[in-house]
């Protein structure tokens, strides 16, 4: 009989988790368990939709004259995209983001009024981003030195619906040609059964 070999704290289930901001140029966290700091700013509470991570890739396939499948195979795109929706739209940081604004002019008055407006010619926004996956012991770090959010969702305001700010954020080469850089902390893989 064949032994299958399974490991359950293998297995990851999105159960909890955050994101964080900071300008590009912040470093990467060296460890998925450290509290994040300044400049590091938290986005707050995410939908329950958590944390989406998105491949978008193309390739080229190349077929030799009298074959009928690909010899070779060239990728033309990789992409890296994170997805979630940032349930606090009040916050500073979240709405620094949603309107490609300074933090600074989001402060509200002595008064405690905010006045902004939104440019009909948007620039560039670029970020780092600290994503944050936990599973009982188990966490997943992703550290995105360059990303920009490259879609924006509508927003409902509505009595039976929670407002938010749904992003899908883009991820860039960083000067080492990295999009994203992975810090875990999880369960060390068992011997397979039988070896």
């Amino acid at each position: 009989m064949v032994l299958i070999t399974r490991a359950s704290d293998l297995a990851i289930v999105g159960a909890n988790g955050g994101g964080w901001v900071a300008p590009v140029g912040t470093p990467a966290l060296s460890s998925p368990t450290a509290q994040p700091t300044a400049p590091w700013e938290p986005l707050g509470a995410i939908s329950d939709d958590g944390l989406t991570y998105g491949f978008d890739e193309d390739s080229q396939e190349f077929t030799p004259w009298g074959l009928t499948s690909p010899y070779r195979t060239q990728i033309t795109k990789s992409v890296r995209t994170f997805g979630l929706t940032a349930w606090e739209t009040s916050r500073i940081a979240v709405q620094s983001l949603q309107y490609r604004l300074d933090a600074a002019d989001l402060e509200p008055d002595v008064s405690g009024i905010t006045q902004y407006a939104e440019t009909a010619s948007p620039v560039p926004d670029r970020r780092a981003f600290w994503f944050l996956v936990i599973d009982g012991d188990a966490y997943k770090g992703f550290y995105v030195p360059e990303g920009e959010i490259s879609e924006r969702s509508d927003v409902t305001f509505k009595q039976d619906e929670m407002s938010g700010y749904e992003w899908t954020i883009t991820t860039y080469p960083d000067a080492a040609g990295n999009t994203v850089y992975h810090v875990d902390k999880i369960p060390a893989t068992p011997p397979q059964v039988g070896s």
